[in-house]
Formats: structure tokens, C-alpha cells, sequence
């Protein structure tokens, strides 16, 4: 399951940078107007409407796989099983927190020798 989720994780990067390249290719509503009147789009790549095709329905694609690899990470997410407790309560349960005082004489952070009894100062 988890090199599963790796590739779809990569499929989903890859189609959010193509939809950014992509719609940052092409050119606005008002750009039409000034191809009209001749200010170089006609000498693009594509020609003057040849873009407007390509460009939108690839967009269309990307943006398709994107919102379904969207869902399909979200529903990966949800189906993973459910932790209970903090990260810090199963590092003590598992030990893995190195000095920390198991034994009630000695609390962590405890300034008293081993051994020593505590003094109470009268009030």
C-alpha cells in the first residue's frame, strides 16, 4: 500500500505542475482583442486560435486526473487505521526515551540523592 501511495502522490504533483504551466501559457480573454489588431499572436507556436484548443483541453485533462488522484489520496488517508495516545506516551511505553526515572524515590527532575529522605520545613 505504500508504494502505492507514493505513485499516486507523484501522478498528483506532477498534474498541479502541469495545470500551473499550462494555465500560465495561456493568454487571457482580452488577448484576443489585441491579435485582432495585430500585435504578434498570430506569430506564436500554435497561430492565433491553434492554442486555444490544446492548451484548454490538456488544462481540462490535468485538472480530471488531478481532482481523482485528490480523492483517491484522501480516501487512502482515511482508510489508514486509527492511533490512540500522543507520540510521547508510546516512546516512554516502548523506552525509547532515554533517562527517564522509573522508580517512585527518584521522580525526573528530582534534585534528592537515591536513598535520602526529604526534609519538610515547618510552616
Amino acid at each position: 500500500m505504500g508504494y502505492l501511495f507514493s505513485i499516486i502522490l507523484l501522478v498528483h504533483i506532477l498534474a498541479s505542475l502541469g495545470i500551473i504551466g499550462l494555465v500560465l501559457l495561456q493568454h487571457g480573454k482580452g488577448a484576443d482583442m489585441g491579435a485582432a489588431f495585430g500585435s504578434g499572436a498570430s506569430g506564436s507556436l500554435f497561430g492565433a486560435t491553434g492554442s486555444a484548443n490544446f492548451l484548454s483541453r490538456t488544462t481540462a485533462i490535468l485538472a480530471a486526473v488531478f481532482f481523482a488522484t485528490s480523492l483517491s489520496l484522501a480516501y487512502m488517508a482515511a482508510s489508514k487505521p486509527k492511533t490512540t495516545g500522543s507520540v510521547m506516551e508510546k516512546a516512554v511505553e516502548s523506552g525509547a526515551v532515554s533517562g527517564v526515572a522509573t522508580t517512585s524515590e527518584n521522580p525526573a527532575g528530582s534534585s534528592q540523592e537515591p536513598g535520602s529522605k526529604s526534609k519538610e520545613i515547618p510552616k
